[in-house]
């Protein structure tokens, strides 16, 4: 009784407040009402519902909360129901004759006044207005047709209109100029107005499809009756359905929609239950009206099959002027495009497995343009020549970016009636392609090409060329990334080489210039490593690599089909190399060039080596530095090594541990190694090395040269002193014998860096001057063969020169070399440490003791005081 109380007190201060805020002319009396006002005698509120719904009345007018009154003659066959929206709380609530409730239902007939217990019910109820027509017994209402009734409050609204029709004179829907435009499941229309049309066969219901305004669907005709479902929101303004019911026609499928295209533009419609299945062994059909001065395309961008027992799924076109109407196509074939003129397309369903029947469902779009200027100017691709060779042209951006379908069209055919935006042309074929786009630098092209080795005897030897064809780059587009995928077993490895343009590795301080660079990935079945981006016109000649490799040709600008550097990139496949990868450099002596590990952003694999040999000029002095004081990175198992060596005898090795200081930049005279081999880092640290090198003229001692220029003279007077006197000796004379080699080289040993040839190929441990009992020892050997020659060989040095990298040393070694590593080391004098075979031949015993002298000092002494001596002994005689 208390609540009760409390209750009407606060309803009647609410009443007050309200008079009050009417002005002093209104009257108390209007808020007095029969009864007693605020009290009970049962004690509750519950227990005097008439005294409550009085004052909420009362309180509803205080607020303006209008009244609304519905009349539905019984001949309408319409009824309106007034709920809750979903899930909402019932905060507000409609008040009829004394009762509140949470939704009304007004049936044919009926009148009903109303009111809402708050002044914004758009936020809380609904309704929805259904109309039943039936066209089977009696008439049926052609014509518009109208929003009835009249006099409903402003709430979301939904008009259904139930029209039953038997299925051999089917219904046809004419709707008004703006027409409509069909959008996929989930999706909204920017004025949230929106059609719904169901086709109603027997008990079967099948959605054709949900539809906004403002499109190009004109009619839809269906077999048997429809529910067409119209949604208002609550702020419309419209006042007609926008459709009518037009006549009835048997049409003998299920149902044919027409749409109207009158200008360039894209449209986008499903079958029927998208994305559920179509009916089973059912058609339909789409007639699209086309300009007669436009082209229209047909794409499919999203269907799938059923699983089919008879008939086959397809597509049906007729096209006018076409021979051979209808013509049939499947779901996966190209469809037509580049149409002159309206036609009709339709899919045929097929009678689907029972047990798995499957989903037959279609998503296509239609692209009305204008006829392209030049549709019949045609490029000849032809990659009758190539293998395993595929050439894809398509929009920018693709395939992470796929057009949308409201995107400007640009069109690539393969013949007149193949189109689309995106082509892919595939090796041993000639084509002529033409293009249906009003802008061709919206257009790329990409290509890729296998090469691939299983047996190094078929492969070895072979060199691939790696450039683009000539057939790609004469199209009038952009070529935006050519593939090589280069593919080989274990045990045979990669050799790229530029041997003419040579390469420059990209780095931050190093930067390509040209209208392309190559991008380099080994893809071996432990290590993925990004090798580097690299462009020409380098120092880099030749880079060798193990098992796959994919080398992509990536352009930096629009300026590459006119490109004025022709590329010389090649490959081969070679014998199985030690490190990961080797890199063989030959800088221009005036450049400063910058090197840098693989995998620059991720760091150096784990336990992987990579090598430079870098080639240092005759006449020139390298210098090396790295970019860092350190390695930057900590071991978790194994240790990372840097391991530089010239390639000259008796050179030091230097090395550096992850944990030590890297080297000073220093000088190198010869060519050199530089290793770096990782271990397995901890986390957050990895192994990213940058290294540079510079070169200078070599500083020749004017003195040395000085020197040099007498010592030729000396050897020179010498050398004819010994021709004289040798003349005079006598013939009995026990001559010593020797192998003289006619193709001498007549310059005086020196420095190494002198000579123009490496150690290897010169002949500078050949001697110009030989005596002449040396050389026509052959002549005197007597008749009882007691003067035959003895043979030795002469072997100056015990390993050969290196030709492959230096080592890492082993977990226990050298900490560095013994010089000092921040002291500059001049060139090492040059010694006889030629592979060579030097070949002498003696007299056996019984020859003078001169002879005998001689004979030793050309066994171990090769040195001018050889000559000197044997010129005096000369002389004495």
């Amino acid at each position: 009784m208390a609540a009760g109380r409390a209750l009407a007190a606060l309803l009647a201060a609410l009443l007050a407040a309200s008079a009050q805020r009417e002005g002093p002319g209104q009257k108390s009396s209007e808020y007095v009402w029969s009864g007693s006002p605020l009290s009970c005698d049962q004690g509750g509120i519950s227990d005097c519902p008439g005294l409550f719904l009085e004052l909420w009345v009362k309180l509803s007018a205080a607020h303006h909360c209008p009244f609304f009154t519905i009349s539905l003659h019984k001949a309408d066959n319409t009824t309106v129901m007034i709920k809750l929206r979903p899930g909402l709380s019932p905060s507000c609530r409609i008040h009829v004759k004394n009762v509140i409730r949470s939704e009304l239902k007004i049936k044919p007939g009926e009148n009903v006044t109303f009111t809402f217990t708050c002044r914004t019910p758009e936020k809380y109820f609904i309704a929805e207005i259904q109309k039943n027509i039936d066209c089977i017994s009696g008439l049926c209402p052609f014509g518009d047709v109208h929003l009835y009734p009249p006099g409903l409050p402003r709430l979301n609204r939904t008009y259904i209109w139930d029209v039953k029709a038997s299925t051999k004179a089917g219904l046809e829907l004419k709707f008004s100029t703006s027409w409509l435009r069909q959008i996929e499941p989930g999706e909204t229309c920017p004025d949230s107005i929106s059609y719904n049309i169901n086709s109603c066969i027997d008990k079967a219901t099948v959605n054709i499809g949900t539809f906004c305004r403002n499109g190009s669907v004109s009619r839809v005709k269906l077999l048997g009756g429809v529910v067409m479902s119209l949604h208002l929101p609550w702020h419309s303004p419209l006042t007609t359905s926008g459709f009518n019911i037009a006549n009835r026609a048997s049409i003998k499928r299920l149902c044919i929609i027409e749409s109207i295209l009158k200008a360039e533009s894209s449209i986008t419609l499903m079958s029927p239950n998208y994305p559920l299945g179509f009916p089973e062994d059912e058609l339909m059909t789409w007639q699209f009206v086309i300009p007669p001065n436009m082209r229209a395309s047909v794409f499919f961008h999203n269907y799938s099959l059923s699983n089919c027992e008879r008939k086959e799924e397809r597509v049906e076109y007729y096209i006018p002027g076409s021979p051979s109407n209808p013509e049939v196509f499947k779901l996966s074939d190209s469809q037509p495009a580049n149409i002159a003129g309206s036609f009709n397309m339709s899919l045929q369903g097929c009678d689907q497995d029972a047990q798995n029947p499957g989903v037959l469902r279609l998503l296509f779009q239609v692209v009305v343009q204008h006829p392209q200027v030049d549709e019949n100017v045609t490029h000849l691709v032809d990659l009758s020549k190539e293998t395993n060779m595929t050439v894809t042209i398509h929009l920018e951006g693709w395939p992470s970016h796929v057009p949308l379908m409201s995107d400007p069209v640009c069109l690539i055919c393969k013949d007149p009636r193949t189109c689309d935006r995106v082509l892919t042309l595939t090796s041993g074929a000639v084509y002529r392609i033409s293009f249906l786009c009003k802008d061709l630098s919206r257009l790329r092209i990409t290509a890729e090409k296998g090469i691939g080795c299983m047996d190094i005897r078929w492969c070895q030897g072979k060199i691939y060329s790696l450039s683009v064809p000539k057939t790609i780059t004469q199209l009038p587009i952009q070529l935006h990334k050519f593939i090589w995928k280069l593919l080989a077993t274990d045990l045979i490895n990669v050799e790229i080489t530029s041997p003419f343009l040579k390469l420059q590795q990209r780095v931050s301080e190093q930067r390509c210039n040209t209208s392309y660079s190559y991008r380099i990935v080994s893809a071996a079945p432990e290590t993925k490593m990004n090798v580097g981006v690299f462009c020409p016109g380098g120092s880099i000649e030749k880079i060798q690599m193990r098992n796959n490799i994919t080398i992509s040709l990536e352009t930096l600008g629009k300026g590459f089909t006119n490109e004025s550097i022709p590329q010389d990139l090649q490959m081969s496949f070679v014998p199985h190399i030690k490190d990961e990868c080797t890199f063989t450099v030959s800088p221009n002596p005036k450049a400063k060039v910058y090197l840098q590990t693989p995998n620059e952003r991720y760091g150096l694999p784990p336990y992987v080596s990579v090598s430079w040999f870098i080639v240092v000029p005759s006449k020139q002095t390298a210098r090396l530095g790295f970019s860092k004081d350190r390695m930057g990175l900590a071991c978790e198992t194994g240790r990372a090594y840097i391991n530089i060596k010239e390639e000259t005898p008796g050179a030091e090795e230097i090395v550096r541990r992850e944990d030590e200081l890297l080297p000073q930049p220093r000088n190198m005279h010869h060519n050199f190694w530089v290793n770096v081999s990782n271990c397995k880092p901890m986390d957050k640290t990895q192994l990213t090395l940058q290294f540079w090198v510079t070169f200078a003229d070599k500083k020749i001692d004017l003195g040395i040269i000085l020197a040099v220029v007498a010592g030729a003279g000396v050897l020179t007077a010498i050398g004819l002193t010994v021709y004289c006197v040798k003349k005079k000796k006598k013939k009995t004379q026990n001559p010593m014998v020797g192998v003289y080699n006619a193709n001498v080289n007549t310059q005086v040993p020196g420095k190494k860096g002198l000579f123009r040839k490496g150690r290897q190929n010169n002949e500078s441990h050949v001697y110009a001057v030989i005596d002449d009992a040396v050389v026509y020892g052959h002549l005197l050997k007597e008749s009882n063969g007691s003067v035959a020659p003895e043979v030795d060989v002469y072997r100056p040095f015990d390993g050969p020169i290196g030709s492959l990298p230096p080592s890492p040393p082993p977990f226990s070694f050298r900490k560095d070399i013994k010089r000092s590593s921040n002291t500059e080391e001049e060139p090492l004098p040059l010694t006889d440490t030629d592979q060579d075979t030097y070949t002498f031949a003696h007299q056996k015993l019984g020859q003078s003791e001169d002879n005998g002298d001689a004979n030793k000092k050309n066994k171990g002494d090769t040195s001018v005081p050889l000559l000197e001596k044997k010129e005096q002994d000369g002389l004495v005689e």
